[in-house]
């Protein structure tokens, strides 16, 4: 939500100034709140592997819960001055903190429990409740846009999705006080999880890295920083650019459900080999299309975005849990997704936005996409298949 929303947080939160620099600031704490991801994912990882994957994912919904509704009530720069900047960085730190822990953890959860021969499947349902999260935010800021003005959904409208955080942290935390514990968990803790993985585990932590950095890049650039760019430079009204990011995202989660299915099917390889060939060859067409004045080709080029980001998003929660061993699988997998998620994912939005200001090359985000598929496309070629292994 904060993302679909930078551009009303950037004028309620900061100083006034110019657009962009308005949008920076506001990617610029967005960026703060994945810094903390990888902390996030040694904390709550610990946890998962001392203690329970349950009581991982119970304290990773409080700490999300509170502070997305206290950015929902928080008052402005205008009423507050500078505390208002500073409030809001603390409460994307906490947030970074809990999503560290809380998706690896999740992912890790519904495939230790699920039949060998659907865990990919399981996976990108895991996957995909992510996605159902951001699309809930996009459809609302959608339908919000529709109903009330421009100048209405700056004041207060935006307000109102984080505002309904704390409901829905209520609701999942008594959902999970009662979740039962995977077998294996119990006979495999390990005295320190984190030493474990950095003594003897670092080959795999890089794999995992490498794995996902195109996720970590490609996602945020054209799920969440493209809406507030595409409003800014494009002029496109705030309900239209999330109407047609709804739509993409729903093909997005067909997709990626599709794909986990498929690499129960052949292979987690196969599958995440070709949707990064796929991303590396189409990424540069794509993202100009996006650029088009026509709102059906902007629609259409992001539902292709959403065809290659999706194939890789279905295969490759599996792959990551499979790979890892039970003693240190929540913190080495919630570690090395958010090395790249937290570094690459939470800094993409600022250094896409400064680099096309810099240089006024508005293609910078495709360059940006072909890169770490490269990176992931490579790495993958070296994890060992997994969806044949009893983890």
């Amino acid at each position: 939500m904060y993302g679909y929303f930078a551009t009303s947080i950037g004028r309620v939160f900061f100083p006034k100034a110019d657009p962009v620099a308005q949008v920076l600031m506001a990617f610029g704490i967005f960026a703060i709140g994945f810094l903390m991801r990888p902390l996030g994912g040694i904390v709550i990882g610990y946890i998962g592997d001392r203690v329970s994957r349950q009581a991982a994912l119970t304290v990773s919904i409080v700490a999300m819960a509170i502070p997305t509704f206290l950015i929902g009530i928080m008052p402005g720069y205008d009423t507050i001055g500078i505390a208002a900047p500073i409030l809001l960085t603390l409460c994307r730190v906490i947030q970074g903190l809990s999503v560290g822990g809380e998706y690896p953890t999740l992912l890790i959860y519904m495939i230790e429990t699920s039949p060998k021969n659907k865990r990919g499947f399981v996976g990108a349902m895991g996957s995909s409740s992510a996605i159902v999260g951001m699309l809930l935010g996009s459809g609302v800021g959608a339908a919000l846009g529709v109903v009330l003005s421009p100048e209405h959904l700056d004041a207060w409208g935006w307000r109102i999705p984080f505002l309904f955080g704390l409901v829905i942290g209520l609701a999942g935390y008594f959902l999970r006080r009662g979740s039962p514990e995977h077998a294996n968990h119990a006979s495999a803790v390990t005295i320190n999880p984190v030493v474990e993985t950095f003594k003897n585990h670092r080959p795999l932590l890089v794999k995992l890295a490498g794995v996902s950095a195109l996720l970590a890049v490609s996602f945020y650039l054209i799920f969440v920083y493209i809406v507030s760019w595409l409003e800014l430079v494009d002029k496109i009204p705030p309900s239209k650019s999330l109407e047609i990011n709804t739509l993409s995202m729903i093909v997005l989660i067909l997709i990626t459900l599709s794909a986990g299915a498929l690499s129960d099917r052949i292979g987690r390889k196969p599958v995440l080999i070709t949707a990064a060939l796929a991303t590396l060859i189409f990424s540069i067409p794509l993202l100009y299309g996006m650029y088009h004045q026509s709102d059906l080709v902007i629609q259409l080029s992001q539902i292709g975005f959403a065809l290659v980001v999706g194939a890789f998003n279905g295969a490759m929660p599996a792959l990551m849990v499979e790979s890892a061993p039970a003693h240190i699988r929540t913190t080495v997998v919630a570690l090395g997704y958010n090395l790249t998620v937290g570094i690459l994912g939470g800094l993409t939005p600022l250094v896409a936005s400064w680099l096309i200001h810099r240089t006024e090359n508005e293609m910078i985000p495709a360059y940006m996409i072909v890169a770490v598929a490269v990176v992931s496309l490579i790495t993958t070629m070296f994890v060992a298949e997994t969806y044949k292994k009893d983890i």
